[in-house]
């Protein structure tokens, strides 16, 4: 028998693999078609509120007859259907999202809906949870976290010197800005506290980094041209498959930190990748930036880099809005998403 089962083994997997795949697309095809029938519904709802002058009292009647005529089919309920008119309403008057309505399940567009206003938002959200296969509360997290202002605004040459595989989730892995509040530190604080604060929570700092990343180690020591190096911290990408680097600062940025961080990378790729994964990327962390600044200084590095700032508050910084590209750029980046090949 187990001799068998070896002979047989491949031809198994390929039958299971294909069981799956139609399983898949037989779950697309449902989601399709339940998102048309309710893209339908609020249609219909709207359609005869506005022709007989009818108010919210038939769509209590609707629910209960639905519910009466298909009794067990969970979806009907006078909310859902709510729902589904503003579903409807909202997403019909925006030529980007009509498209996507059957991206994505129901319980995700709620979420999208309840949370983001901004028709550019929801597109940015609705493309990145079909792109990488969030789930609702990985989504909700996200939107939480604002994933998308910060996707917008972070600075970091990925975009030039990544893979085009990987470039966008490692857009995504980096923020523009930090909140330290959980180390519970005050204004004035060294290197040496700022890190081992972070040590400290380390939990939390993983969270707040954005809940991919695995601790590899404080003052990770390199060993090189017998010299010793220290990396601050040492993180790996779970989704990336690669090394993270972070260096703190707790002044300025100087451009100086790039080549600091490049000679990290450089060593980290060629002592310590494995074969199949992606280059390691560095963070610098800094207290404040330049962002002119920054960007000239990234432009004269080959290695994947971003620059970011900490800081202790609950909330964004006040000016992130000003830092936001204007709509038509921002249409530009949101398009780029499903261009990327679904092979990362």
């Amino acid at each position: 028998m187990n001799t068998d089962l070896a002979r047989y083994k491949p031809f198994i997997k390929e039958i299971k693999d294909l069981i799956y795949r139609r399983q898949y697309e037989a779950m697309k095809h449902v989601n399709t078609e339940l998102m048309q029938l309710y893209w339908e519904i609020g249609k219909e709802i709207s359609r005869q509120q506005q022709d007989q002058n009818w108010g919210k009292s038939v769509v209590e009647v609707l629910a209960n007859e639905l519910q009466k005529e298909f009794p067990g089919v969970h979806g009907f309920s006078s909310r859902n259907l709510w729902l589904m008119r503003t579903f409807f309403l909202e997403y019909s008057q925006e030529q980007n999202l009509q498209p996507l309505v059957a991206e994505i399940s129901w319980s995700k567009h709620i979420a999208i809906m309840q949370k983001c206003k901004d028709s550019l938002e929801r597109e940015f959200y609705i493309k990145m949870t079909k792109r990488f296969g969030w789930t609702k509360n990985l989504l909700i997290s996200n939107i939480e976290n604002k994933a998308f202002e910060k996707h917008l605004v972070g600075q970091s040459n990925f975009n030039d010197v990544l893979p085009e595989n990987c470039r966008l989730q490692a857009k995504l892995a980096v923020k523009d800005d930090y909140n330290f509040d959980f180390i519970e530190m005050g204004i004035e604080h060294s290197e040496i506290e700022l890190e081992a604060g972070i040590v400290r929570n380390i939990r939390a700092f993983l969270i707040e980094m954005g809940g991919d990343f695995s601790f590899l180690g404080n003052q990770y020591h390199l060993k090189i041209a017998d010299s010793d190096y220290y990396i601050d911290l040492l993180l790996y990408h779970r989704r990336l498959r690669c090394l993270v680097a972070i260096e703190l600062k707790i002044g300025e940025f100087l451009p100086e930190y790039i080549g600091k961080m490049q000679f990290y990378l450089t060593a980290l790729d060629e002592t310590m990748r494995l074969t199949e994964e992606n280059p390691a990327i560095g963070i610098v962390i800094c207290k404040s930036k330049n962002r002119t600044r920054v960007k000239y200084a990234l432009s004269s590095t080959d290695k994947p880099i971003g620059v970011a700032t900490y800081s202790f508050y609950d909330n964004l910084p006040k000016d992130i809005q000003f830092l936001l590209p204007d709509p038509e750029e921002i249409a530009a980046i949101i398009s780029s998403v499903e261009q990327v090949s679904n092979g990362s």
